[in-house]
């Protein structure tokens, strides 16, 4: 079998740097609506809150390096219907992305073709991305590239251009700009507001941790070091430039296209359309990582049995393309309901990141408490966690407050994703369900009613099958009635093995397979089987078991490794922590 080529630092920045970078076209008009000449400060408060963000997503992904994202984090600090709450989110925030950037991209490029149906060739551009994404991450990650250096050149053309423009004409625009009332009657009014619009323009930072396995090892944290010094000088640049060329009243009256308009201040109409065509390229980006990392994120559900496991069928390339088309589906489905009138979805993307990257915190501290054993490259202290969940506590209140109509629209879309959720989580009892009204059908449709009670105990029996592992030292019958709970609560089987590798001349006493007697009777739901090994605990002993027995690695679970295991949680293969 061949080994998939991993992203490296460039390609695996491009595919999310592309959708964070993005935000340049948007946020600075938006700071300045709401903060005005302050605007700037606004944005660097935004930096200040990524920076510690940064160090909370490397600590914790860097700790558990798998596929998902705040999913991965809180499957293996909490329960799987938390887990999957986050998953929920961030699978909404990904669609509203997607849905949006490539309304938005369609539109740009309507700015130099007119003629152009934005509606018909929205939906062509969704397509071409669905096709590349089945085509494979590395043919992905070339598209990303490519667009990522030409949106770095044209805005390194744009912000030298304004400089340029500002040597020639001075600053008179500038003073007389920031002589101007501040906005909301008072600096901090002003500052809370801005800093609530600009906090939007981080979204995709969360994406690089959705595709981690793709990744070569140690480019995950350099991804994030990327798109914090990106944003950190981009946006507030844009934002002072802009206050220093275009006078604040004109910035409003052009806030859809500020850049391309700035462009046309200081390059003349040439820019305008580099710009332009900047910004359909680059919003088509921010489209194509939302395929990939949603490609990522549900994968891992499916991996998991939250999602239906005929999901996981690959191509050749290596991609999954059945979750590509359900998410492409979603893409086109929402567009036809809105009509292509997508302002109400801006409520979704909002509300969804937000929350995602508050979970993502959360996850953070409960990995400082339940996994303080876990070795992890990087930490950040628990007062940096408090203070960017309060700047996201801040932004979300500050939305809210400023679109009472985001917080309805979310729930309309939030709802019906979570109760779907739950009820593929829970479809043992859903099916119990449907075998109990079964069996009381009317008799004219007994041939129905039973060939229907036959293929949902096929279904039973099936989900029951699967077998899950834990690896045990033997020595605490008290951790194994915890992984029973466990187990029980979150997953659907009927038989565990737990596994115990000893060394040559080694026994488990008689007490603890005593104990283990009476906790398989205990829970007869599920038949315990103890296996002792002679052997060593490696990633190579998974291997062989997994291919031996059947057994997912992500079926696999280990307690907390202490200080002295030799190997990182990256080299298991996906084996999970749930003690």
């Amino acid at each position: 079998m061949s080994v998939k080529k991993k992203l490296s630092e460039f390609s695996a920045t491009a595919i999310c740097g592309n959708d964070i970078t993005s935000s340049c076209l948007y946020v600075s008009a938006l700071a300045i609506f709401y903060a005005g000449q302050y605007a700037f400060i606004a944005l660097l408060l935004v930096s200040a809150v990524l920076f510690l963000f940064k160090k909370i997503y490397g600590e914790a992904v860097g700790a558990l390096p798998l596929n998902g994202g705040a999913y991965n984090i809180l499957l293996n600090t909490t329960s799987k219907t938390n887990a999957s709450v986050a998953a929920c989110l961030t699978i909404l925030s990904y669609m509203a992305t997607a849905v949006i950037s490539a309304s938005e991209a369609i539109n740009y490029l309507s700015f130099i073709v007119p003629w152009l149906p934005v509606f018909a060739v929205t939906i062509v551009l969704l397509t071409f991305f669905l096709v590349l994404s089945i085509s494979g991450i590395s043919e992905s990650a070339k598209v990303a590239s490519a667009i990522f250096i030409f949106h770095l050149t044209a805005i390194t053309i744009l912000i030298v251009s304004g400089i340029w423009y500002l040597t020639v004409h001075g600053a008179s625009i500038l003073i007389t700009n920031f002589n101007l009332p501040v906005k909301g009657g008072s600096f901090t009014t002003a500052l809370f507001f801005g800093f609530s619009a600009a906090m939007l323009g981080i979204s995709g930072f969360e994406s690089s941790a959705n595709f981690v396995e793709e990744q070569r090892q140690g480019v995950f944290p350099k991804t994030l070091r990327n798109m914090w010094i990106a944003v950190t000088i981009i946006n507030p640049v844009i934002a002072i430039l802009a206050i220093a060329i275009v006078p604040i009243a004109q910035v409003g009256e052009n806030k859809e296209s500020l850049l391309s308009f700035l462009g046309n201040q200081t390059g003349g109409s040439w820019l305008s359309w580099v710009i332009s065509l900047d910004a359909f390229l680059v919003l088509s980006g921010a489209v194509l990582t939302s395929f990939v990392g949603v490609g990522g994120l549900m994968k891992r559900m499916a991996l998991d049995r939250i999602l239906p496991q005929l999901l996981l069928k690959e191509s050749k390339k290596g991609s999954s393309p059945r979750i590509q088309i359900i998410f492409f589906i979603l893409c086109i489905s929402i567009l036809f309901i809105t009509e292509g009138e997508l302002d109400e979805l801006a409520g979704v993307y909002t509300i969804s990141f937000l929350l995602v990257m508050g979970y993502f915190a959360v996850g953070n501290l409960l990995l400082k408490i339940k996994r303080s054993r876990l070795p992890r490259p990087e930490y950040a202290t628990p007062l940096s966690v408090a203070l960017a969940m309060l700047g996201i506590f801040i932004a979300l209140y500050g939305n809210i407050h400023l679109h009472p109509e985001f917080l309805v629209v979310f729930l309309q879309y939030f709802i019906p994703s979570v109760v779907l959720i739950y009820a593929l989580m829970n479809r043992k009892t859903f099916l119990e369900f449907l075998l109990t009204i079964l069996k009381g059908t009317f008799d004219g449709m007994r041939r129905v009613s039973l060939l229907s009670h036959l293929k949902i105990k096929s279904i039973l029996k099936r989900l029951h099958e699967q077998e899950f592992i834990f690896f045990s030292k033997a020595d605490d019958i008290s951790i194994l009635n915890k992984v029973m709970i466990y187990v029980q609560g979150n997953e659907i089987t009927a038989k565990i093995k737990i596994v115990t590798v000893l060394k040559e001349g080694q026994r488990v006493s008689d007490k603890f397979l005593s104990d283990l007697e009476v906790l398989d009777r205990i829970y007869p739901e599920i038949k315990i089987d103890f296996i002792t090994m002679v052997g060593v605990f490696s990633p190579e002993l998974i291997d062989k078991l997994c291919k031996e027995w059947g057994i997912p690695k992500n079926f696999m679970f280990i307690s907390v490794p202490g200080n002295r295991f030799p190997y990182k949680i990256s080299e298991l293969g996906g084996v999970r922590l749930i003690m």
